[in-house]
């Protein structure tokens, strides 16, 4: 039978490597579901060789890691192969964590998105931004929406470029799992350009109260973003016609799994989605599909 190799980097919610030595409970369990590891380690580096093979759905691997004080992490699928050793960085945040918003204050975030204030006075900006700072959970959020935003390839730029304002008053104020805004109409022709070239796909408007349309982002399986058009709301600003959008980000990209995992168990539970969840799923997809390096201006700390 023919075998692979795994190498395994072990992240802290500040994408840097764990220092060592950190013990960690690894497993490896194969696509015919037999697990193939679990053992523990102090290192944050680790090269496993000689998985077996099997050609076929057996080489699809999940790979779960854990520790004490932290979630558990995993990937699934790790497609393995016998022509070169592949790579996963699994990123590990405590189970109670916290927020370093360091590189997000308001200097440098209104340079980044000049239209958290496009709309008052520098003043009112900033002591606006001071409260979402304080809520912590919106803030983090909407920075992860914001740098998902930055690196979609529209035709023209990215969805980020087209908004122009956020909506900052009641109903429609920064949650921790959405944010509404103004954007350029133009950007409703850019997403259906973006499904023809297979990087949309339609997503179920009745889940958003008032939405005409929907789309979500199908580059990974998890942690996509959701561009969600209200157009019978629809505003000009500085010439512009605008409409309003709402983005957020889901856990599971399969519309079922988003529905029967996630909505649901959240209207059950009166929950909403997690940010920190969000942060951890799309950075590992990234690295993953070694697409980008998804770095939004905050980072989790213990």
């Amino acid at each position: 039978m023919d075998t692979a190799s795994l190498r395994l980097r072990i992240f802290n919610g500040s994408r840097q490597l764990f220092p060592q030595p950190f013990q960690v409970l690894v497993r490896i369990i194969d696509g015919t579901q037999k697990q193939q590891l679990s053992q523990f380690f102090k290192a944050s580096e680790l090269l496993f060789k000689d998985l077996p093979l099997y050609d076929n759905f057996g080489d699809n691997y999940t790979v779960i890691v854990t520790a004490d004080g932290y979630k558990d992490a995993g990937f699934f699928p790790v497609k393995l192969s016998n022509k070169f050793t592949q790579s996963l960085d699994i990123m590990l945040v405590p189970k109670q964590p916290g927020f370093s918003f360091a590189n997000a204050k308001w200097p440098a975030a209104k340079k980044a998105y000049p239209f958290l204030a496009s709309d008052v006075d520098d003043v009112t900006g900033k002591a606006r931004y001071g409260e979402l700072v304080e809520a912590e959970l919106p803030l983090a959020c909407m920075l992860n929406i914001l740098e998902a935003a930055s690196d979609i390839p529209l035709q023209q730029g990215t969805p980020l470029d087209y908004i122009r304002q956020i909506r900052w008053e009641d109903p429609f104020a920064p949650k921790q799992d959405r944010f509404f805004c103004w954007c350029d109409a133009a950007l409703l022709d850019q997403v259906r350009i973006g499904e023809a070239a297979k990087l949309f796909a339609p997503a179920p408007a009745f889940l958003h109260p008032g939405a005409t349309h929907s789309w979500k982002e199908i580059q990974f399986s998890e942690a996509d973003l959701q561009i969600t058009f209200h157009e019978s709301d629809r505003k000009t600003i500085d010439g512009a016609e605008c409409t309003m959008v709402e983005l957020d980000i889901d856990y599971f990209s399969d519309p079922l799994a988003h529905t029967f995992l996630e909505v649901f168990p959240h209207g059950l539970a009166h929950t909403l989605t997690n940010p920190v969840e969000v942060y951890v799923l799309r950075w590992m997809a990234g690295r993953m599909a070694k697409t980008f390096e998804f770095a939004p201006l905050y980072t989790v700390i213990d």
